[in-house]
């Protein structure tokens, strides 16, 4: 071609391991007028997809993780927002909760999603701010346990700058901040369900990844004390944890979710289309029309389940919970927009066994193929301490009978602990009895889910 014009496409192209690159093709014609022509088709389908953003509310925090937060947006994400002709309005935040503050009184309407850059932690904030705002503008009161939560309309975006990244992980498969960002760009949508976390009428939290009582719980508030280490405090916290081996007595009571059609031993991950999550929601809300009739009370009066005994550890997904050091997560099969939660009982076993079911979250291995080992696919649950419940008698008893001193918080590894701490999503919570309860589909993330590996769709 003696004059040829020319236009170039960006686009997505797939890597390994879930990654996105971005990528760009330079289309060349004979003539001008079919260039202006192919250019213009282009721009007109392009301005349909309503589903795309074209403005956003960007959240920096510049000291999770390792510090890099405001670096890895300036240079692998804004420039792609750029050629995508995305606007956005940038706030470096300066302290903790300022995101979420600032989401109860700016104007969120103007904006067609909300970014956070960071980790677990500044996803959290705008994910509190979020739900607040929505419930405070449609009269929800949050802090009633049995509340219908109003979902939000507003999507978030995550692009990942912690120290482990458990949601964006769980949600896309990778925390590569490119492909997060291409997924934005792109305008993916994937529902999600928020766990509502109270205690005597009041919320404490919401939760979307770990809720952990015991091992975890104890890791969270030991590694707090031990900031000036960075991130190796939680290995430290962790090690330490293992080998105090602490157990907790309490009463768990659960609602088993009889409207999922998946189990937590089927093997079958959530990925992106899922079907489990769709047919969940639909079998879900059938439920919730029945209970319209005023059956709900005594159904789930038949239907709650208890469970006591001394725990090393009781555990609750949302998701999987992967991450690097555990591709599969706590709960593999857990799913995300089932409205159900993984509930994981770990009941007192020696340090032997519990070394052996931490490391089948590293491996392929069923972890919850243990006799000490039990999980339930819950929709509500309660937990109630031994210490909370008969805190004023029996152990003023048990401190008589050793002729010592009660236990403590920290008491020696062969006598039961009196009381552990939870960690909700990285965060202790101040309350040990609490109740817990699965809104279905609460949220919405710019993501898609994690895309089927070619060869795991083969050997299944």
């Amino acid at each position: 071609m003696e004059k040829p014009f020319a236009f170039t496409v960006h686009c997505v192209q797939r890597a390994r391991r879930h990654r996105w690159k971005w990528a760009q093709v330079t289309f060349c014609c004979a003539e001008e007028p079919l260039c202006h022509l192919w250019l213009h088709t282009l721009q007109e389908l392009l301005g349909k997809l309503a589903s795309r953003p074209k403005h956003l509310l960007v959240f920096i925090n510049p000291f999770g993780g390792k510090g890099h937060g405001r670096r890895i947006y300036e240079r692998k994400v804004a420039p792609l927002f750029t050629l995508a002709s995305i606007t956005t309005e940038v706030i470096v935040t300066e302290r903790a909760n300022q995101a979420k503050e600032s989401l109860y009184e700016i104007n969120i309407d103007k904006y067609d999603g909300i970014v956070c850059v960071g980790g677990d932690g500044m996803f959290s904030e705008v994910l509190h701010g979020l739900i607040g705002r929505t419930q405070r503008n449609a009269g929800v009161d949050q802090n009633q346990p049995r509340a219908a939560l109003v979902p939000s309309p507003v999507r978030i975006g995550i692009i990942p700058a912690g120290s482990t990244d458990c949601v964006c992980f769980s949600t896309v498969g990778t925390n590569d901040a490119e492909t997060s960002a291409l997924h934005i760009i792109v305008g993916d949508s994937l529902p999600m369900d928020v766990s509502s976390v109270h205690h005597n009428s009041t919320l404490l939290r919401y939760s979307v990844s770990l809720l952990g009582y015991g091992f975890y719980g104890d890791i969270i508030k030991d590694s707090e004390r031990k900031r000036w280490m960075g991130l190796i405090r939680y290995d430290f916290s962790g090690v330490k944890t293992f080998f105090s081996h602490h157990c907790y007595e309490g009463t768990v009571s659960f609602l088993p979710a009889r409207h999922t059609v998946g189990s937590p031993r089927d093997r079958k991950p959530c990925r992106a289309g899922c079907f489990v999550c769709r047919q969940s929601k639909q079998q879900l809300e059938e439920e919730q029309k029945k209970s319209l009739y005023g059956l709900e009370n005594t159904e789930e009066v038949e239907e709650w389940k208890v469970v006591c005994g001394k725990f090393l550890a009781i555990n609750a997904t949302n998701m999987s919970c992967a991450c690097p050091r555990s591709p599969r997560g706590l709960s593999p099969a857990a799913h995300l927009g089932d409205g159900s939660s993984d509930l994981i009982l770990i009941r007192k076993c020696s340090r032997f066994n519990f070394l052996r079911f931490l490391v089948r979250h590293t491996n392929q291995y069923d972890q919850f193929d243990f006799a000490f080992v039990e999980v339930y696919r819950v929709k509500k649950f309660q937990f109630l301490s031994k210490h909370v419940e008969d805190e004023d008698s029996d152990l003023k008893e048990r401190g008589k009978m050793r002729f010592g001193p009660m236990c403590s918080d920290a008491p020696p590894c062969c006598c039961a602990a009196s009381n552990s701490s939870w960690n909700c999503d990285g965060e202790i919570l101040s309350s040990s009895s609490i109740e817990v309860r699965v809104h279905c589909q609460l949220v919405r993330l710019f993501a898609r889910g994690i895309e089927e590996d070619p060869k795991e769709g083969a050997d299944s």
